[in-house]
């Protein structure tokens, strides 16, 4: 696997530094299990019968990031990068595309976040109500849950194994 480093969370870091951090970390795991491989071997669906491919995970997290902070957080309603549920789609998919979307979200998430005044002041979106802490601590959730798929992938793909 890539020698793509991760910053390391902060150990005495407060609630919203560590926070953040954190999601930072899981966003670069992702970012480091897809590091070095053809576009071909990241449209791949490793693990039959799944329809899971490292290229897919990159589009869902980015749809997640623009759904989570976006509209829930901000209030947009920031149209589907992909729509019709294509995330998990890829035979077709330019990886150089999904990528810039996936970071270009990133970006505006972390600003979100840098920006808020308050990691608990409660924000309604549709019919519910979500602090910004919330919001964070799924997306740490949300990452682990897919870094966990992409550690299979990779195995499969090319034997890399590791964190």
């Amino acid at each position: 696997m890539s020698d793509q480093q991760r910053t390391e969370p902060s150990r005495v870091a407060d609630d919203r530094a560590s926070l953040t951090e954190f999601l930072q970390y899981q966003r670069e795991t992702l970012a480091m299990k897809c590091a070095g491989l053809t576009s071909e071997q990241l449209r791949l669906r490793a693990v039959p019968p799944s329809e899971l491919s490292l290229l897919g995970l990159v589009r869902h997290l980015a749809e997640v990031e623009r759904g989570w902070f976006r509209n829930v957080v901000n209030g947009d309603e920031a149209p589907v990068h992909w729509p019709g549920g294509t995330a998990f789609e890829v035979a077709a998919a330019d990886p150089d595309e999904a990528f810039r979307v996936w970071h270009e979200e990133c970006a505006r998430s972390r600003a979100t976040v840098n920006d808020a005044a308050s990691f608990d002041a409660p924000v309604r979106w549709r019919e519910e109500v979500f602090t910004l802490r919330y919001v964070v601590t799924h997306m740490i959730e949300e990452y682990a849950r897919h870094n966990g798929h992409a550690d299979l992938l990779r195995e499969c793909i090319d034997g890399s194994t590791g964190e």
